[in-house]
């Protein structure tokens, strides 16, 4: 398989956005001063990556401290042939914060909030019961949430691969 670095971002981006990440209102101005680099330097990659869908700039809130008390996952199976109108169709959904094809029993994994138990009720038989294609559905009401955090972004670093009997250091 041909390797494309291309696609990648390199380390300076890796380096802007982990501070991004540690803070993300931290002005490019801030940023360029710890780093030792001009303003526009920082400004032109966050804009580029922002530009490519590298990253995306949004205010996270707690579902639970705004209202939303029936935050919940559901597996969905579909019709091969409905799958990407089916699911175009479930992303269109206001209440649908998350939407994934996955492996494994089910084919789409939909994250959902909803306000309380009687408004999911009404969006799982009014309305994603009812596009078409969809075979069945399995839901989990998540009770609380324990983290919700981005990965440490050196977890995408590639690392050269081991040599037999090698044994490498974590950093």
């Amino acid at each position: 398989m041909a390797n494309n670095d291309d696609q990648y971002i390199d380390e300076l981006d890796f380096t802007i956005l982990a501070h991004l990440q540690q803070a993300g209102r931290k002005s490019f101005a801030k940023i360029a001063k710890e780093l030792g680099l001009s303003v526009g330097t920082v400004r032109n990659r966050v804009l580029k990556m922002l530009d490519d869908k590298t990253v995306s700039i949004i205010a996270r809130v707690n579902p639970q401290r705004v209202g939303f008390n029936a935050y919940t996952t559901i597996l969905v199976s579909i019709q091969p042939d409905c799958l990407g109108e089916s699911s175009k169709e479930i992303a269109r959904f206001p209440e649908v914060s998350y939407l994934a094809l996955i492996t494994g029993e089910y084919d789409v994994m939909v994250d959902v909030m909803c306000r309380d138990t009687q408004h999911l009720m009404d969006f799982l038989m009014n309305r994603l019961a009812r596009v078409k294609g969809i075979k069945d559905f399995k839901t989990m009401l998540i009770l609380d949430v324990y983290q919700f955090a981005q990965p440490d972004l050196k977890l995408a670093r590639q690392l050269a691969p081991v040599k037999e009997n090698e044994i490498r250091p974590i950093r």
